[in-house]
């Protein structure tokens, strides 16, 4: 690839790359750094990279980048605040949004991407399949199990009430 290429591959995946991990990570300046790293790995294999590909690359990439994230997230999370567990009773909702982002929160990571590459990113199953590094099938059950407790947590009694 070229850098004209990589600048123009920049432009184009900037976006819809920082939508994918901030829904994932609700947290903009670590999305903003996550793709940051991203597009920096991209950088130092640009001459292995072909332009065709760019865009699967980048978003497996980050995807990749933003798993390693949480996950260095987590381990600080648990020694810092392991002792304290907070527990919400009752929800006052007012958007649909805030009951679907919640929903999505509760969701393990891998069921939350592959539902986020799917219905927000518009992605085919094939690539979902690239970007993760699941077959097609695998890709299919984890969003059917996503899309049921979505539907099972928006729809339960304690939301209702």
């Amino acid at each position: 690839m070229t850098v004209r290429e990589y600048n123009e591959c920049v432009d184009r995946h900037a976006d819809p790359v920082y939508r994918f991990i901030l829904k994932n990570l609700r947290d903009e300046e670590g999305a903003r750094d996550v793709v940051q790293e991203a597009y920096a790995r991209m950088w130092e294999k640009v001459k292995d990279v072909s332009y065709e590909k760019a865009k699967s690359y980048l978003f497996t990439t980050a995807y990749h980048t933003m798993i390693d994230h949480i996950r260095k997230n987590q381990r600080q999370i648990r020694m810092e605040d392991g002792h304290i567990n907070m527990v919400r009773s009752r929800h006052d909702y007012n958007d649909i949004r805030e009951v679907l982002d919640e929903g999505l929160a509760k969701l393990p990571e891998i069921q939350r991407s592959v539902l986020m590459l799917r219905d927000y990113e518009g992605y085919a199953y094939q690539e979902i399949g690239e970007i993760t590094g699941l077959s097609e099938s695998q890709v299919k059950v984890y969003i059917f199990r996503a899309r049921a407790a979505l539907k099972k947590y928006i729809v339960s009694l304690d939301l209702v009430i």
